[in-house]
C-alpha cells in the first residue's frame, strides 16, 4: 500500500510540474522584409524588425497574429537591426498594436537622404516614449536563460573571435571583395543566440565585406545550427567563407517572391559542409525551379500575398523542428 501511495504522490506532483519550455523562433511573412518573433524558454520575447509600412498594417497585423499565437501578450523587446524600410517601416503601426518593455537599435540612423531621414523622424516619433536600448558590437542582450551575442553593429564588428572560434579559414584566399557599402545595410546589427548547444544567427543585412572581416583571416563566430540568410538570400550578401564557416545545418531565408533568393545564393548554400535543408518564407522565383527546394519547404508557394509563416522549435537537449504553416509539414533535426 505504501508504495502505491508513494507512486500516486510522485504521478500528482508530476502532474502540477510545469511542462518543459522551448525556444521558439516564428519568422513572419513580410513580404521580403524581416520581422522574427522569439520566445525564450523563460517566457521572455523579442521581436526583431517590423517589416513594412503601409498596406492597411499588413506587417503589424501578422506580427500580432504570431504573437498571440506564442501566447505573448506584451514584447519585451524590439529590436531594430538597421534603418531601412523593409525593417523599420513597420514600427510606428505595430507600436500602435502592441504594448514593448523597450526598443534596441544602434543609434542615430547614418543616412543623409530625404527619405531615409523622414523614416528615421517617424521611427523616433514612435519610439520616444519608450525605453531605448543602444548597443555596440560586442554587448550581450538582456535575455534571461540564453545567450545573445552582438556580432556587429552601426558598422563595427568584434574584435575577437566568440569563445569555441578563432580558427584559420581557408575559404578566405579565392573570397574577392566588392565596392564598399556605406548604406545602413553595413551598419546592421547581427547577433548569435545560444541555448545549450544550439546556436542561431542572424546578420539582417549586412553586406559581403563586413561578412569576410567578421570570418577572414580566422572566423570570429563558430558553427551554427540555424543560419537566417543574409540580406533576404540576395547576392549582395553571403559569401563562401561565411556561410561555409558557419556550417549549418538548416538555412532559412525570409526572402519575398520577387525579392531575394539569388540563384549564387541557393549554390552556396547548398555546397556549404553539413547543410541539410534550406527553408523559405517565398518561393523564389529568381531562383527558379532548379534552385528552390521542394514545396514542403515553402511557406508561401505563389507570388501573391498569402502570409504564411515558418516556425523554429528548439528542445533544451538541442533537439529543434520547423514547421511550416501553409501545409504542417514539420521536420526534426537531432
Amino acid at each position: 500500500m505504501r508504495i502505491c501511495a508513494g507512486i500516486l504522490i510522485s504521478l500528482c506532483l508530476a502532474a502540477r510540474l510545469p511542462a518543459a519550455r522551448t525556444l521558439d523562433f516564428y519568422f513572419v511573412d513580410v513580404e521580403g522584409g524581416q520581422a522574427t518573433l522569439i520566445v525564450t524558454p523563460a517566457g521572455q520575447s523579442m521581436l526583431v524588425d517590423c517589416g513594412w509600412p503601409g498596406f492597411e498594417g499588413r506587417d503589424a497585423k501578422r506580427i500580432q497574429a504570431a504573437a498571440r499565437l506564442a501566447g505573448v501578450k506584451k514584447i519585451d523587446y524590439l529590436l531594430v537591426t538597421h534603418y531601412h524600410t523593409d525593417h523599420v517601416g513597420g514600427v510606428p503601426q505595430f507600436l500602435d498594436r502592441m504594448p514593448v518593455g523597450a526598443v534596441i537599435d544602434h543609434g542615430d540612423n547614418t543616412e543623409e537622404s530625404k527619405n531615409a531621414q523622414a523614416l528615421y523622424q517617424a521611427y523616433e516619433e514612435a519610439i520616444n516614449r519608450f525605453k531605448r536600448i543602444r548597443v555596440k558590437a560586442g554587448d550581450s542582450l538582456p535575455l534571461k536563460g540564453v545567450k545573445t551575442s552582438i556580432v556587429a553593429a552601426r558598422g563595427e564588428l568584434i574584435p575577437k573571435p566568440l569563445p569555441g572560434a578563432g580558427a584559420h579559414n581557408p575559404l578566405c584566399d579565392g573570397e574577392q571583395r566588392k565596392a564598399e557599402d556605406k548604406s545602413e545595410n553595413a551598419r546592421s546589427i547581427g547577433f548569435i543566440l545560444e541555448w545549450g548547444k544550439f546556436r542561431f544567427i542572424d546578420l539582417a543585412d549586412l553586406t559581403w565585406n563586413k561578412e569576410l572581416d567578421l570570418v577572414c583571416p580566422k572566423t570570429k563566430l563558430g558553427s551554427v545550427d540555424v543560419y537566417l540568410v543574409t540580406h533576404h538570400g540576395m547576392n549582395l550578401s553571403g559569401p563562401s567563407a561565411i556561410v561555409h564557416s558557419l556550417r549549418p545545418r538548416v538555412a532559412i531565408m525570409n526572402n519575398g517572391a520577387k525579392k531575394g533568393g539569388s540563384p549564387e545564393t541557393f549554390q552556396i548554400l547548398r555546397k556549404s559542409p553539413g547543410i541539410e535543408d534550406i527553408w523559405q518564407l517565398h518561393y523564389a522565383l529568381a531562383g527558379g525551379q532548379e534552385n528552390n527546394p521542394p514545396d514542403a519547404f515553402i511557406a508561401n508557394t505563389r507570388p501573391d500575398c498569402d502570409g504564411k509563416w515558418l516556425k523554429l522549435s528548439v528542445d533544451q537537449s538541442g533537439v529543434f523542428t520547423v514547421e511550416n504553416s501553409r501545409n504542417q509539414y514539420r521536420k526534426t533535426y537531432k
